[in-house]
């Protein structure tokens, strides 16, 4: 019941000495993350305690791989370093990337998430809230305690939206939700993410939650309706959004009818998306989505 991220993902946090990375990586564990150490080339050595749990920290990521086994690294760094912080994770070997860091440059961040893909190393973010598989593993800064394990896969831009409809699906649950983040250039996708719930057995629906700007709504509709068989309910933010003007995310900027919130809704229709007119009315929509196809199931 889980994509991209599982109770066996060891997980490394780049920048965990530093006040966030402390913050949050004393929440990843608590919610069931296997931390195996932070990376601090300064602090090589070292050790950090987390309540019952010590945590090592390496002078590279490469040392962290080697002696933990380490498969997944958080990013925390400063923006000017994010683009160091993921080539070395790439280098490393690391298989997923979950880039934490807001403000990074766009050139770096096109740069680095090239660089990876030579590599094999997935990337989430940046600018993002991280992904959770509730009962397993946490990687980022989502609330853990707001839902539960379920059926449903979550897909979003937006970290706030990405909180509330977990928590207003909390009596369903969750397989995973990934926060891909807002700025103009991500690494996974949409896209991505429908394709791998669509592919995991365990989840049932895909919840897509986007917002104005770009046009990565519209080619996720496309995607739905040429390759994905189960159902998806969508939510978009920004429908009161002024032309031309950056909203929020970095990426959500709009201009004439291209990007909108309109255009984006009826894309996603066309396809065959159910697209709620707040978070609320969106749960509603999963749950009665839910219904009916339990229904179908059963007669």
């Amino acid at each position: 019941m889980a994509i991209y991220l599982t109770k066996e993902s060891k997980v490394l946090v780049q920048g965990m000495t530093g006040g966030e990375g402390m913050k949050h990586t004393r929440r990843m564990l608590a919610a069931g993350t296997d931390v195996v150490g932070g990376v601090n080339p300064r602090k090589a050595g070292r050790t950090v305690d987390f309540d019952e749990r010590t945590v090592p920290v390496f002078g590279s990521v490469r040392e962290g791989r080697e002696a933990t086994g380490a498969d997944v690294t958080v990013v925390f760094v400063p923006p000017a370093f994010a683009k160091a912080a993921v080539v070395e994770a790439a280098d490393a070997g690391i298989g997923l990337a979950v880039v934490i860091t807001e403000g990074i440059p766009v050139h770096d961040s096109v740069a680095f998430h090239a660089y990876a893909a030579t590599k094999g190393t997935r990337i989430i973010g940046p600018n993002c809230p991280g992904l959770i598989t509730p009962g397993q593993s946490n990687a980022g800064i989502i609330p853990a305690d707001i839902t539960k394990p379920g059926r449903i896969g979550l897909v979003s831009k937006s970290g706030t939206l990405t909180y509330q409809l977990m928590y207003e699906l909390r009596d369903i649950g969750f397989s995973t939700c990934v926060g891909i983040g807002g700025d103009p250039v991500v690494g996974t996708t949409h896209i991505d993410c429908l394709a791998s719930f669509e592919a995991d057995p365990d989840t049932e629906l895909i919840v897509l939650i986007g917002e104005i700007g770009g046009d990565a709504e519209e080619r996720a509709a496309a995607y739905v309706r040429d390759h994905v068989t189960k159902p998806v309910v969508g939510y978009l933010a920004g429908f009161t959004a002024p032309e031309g003007r950056t909203m929020g995310h970095a990426g959500a900027i709009v201009s004439g009818s291209s990007g909108t919130a309109q255009a984006k809704k009826a894309a996603l229709e066309a396809a065959g998306v159910q697209v709620g007119g707040t978070p609320t009315e969106t749960a509603r929509l999963v749950l009665a989505r839910l219904e009916a196809e339990r229904d179908v199931t059963h007669s």
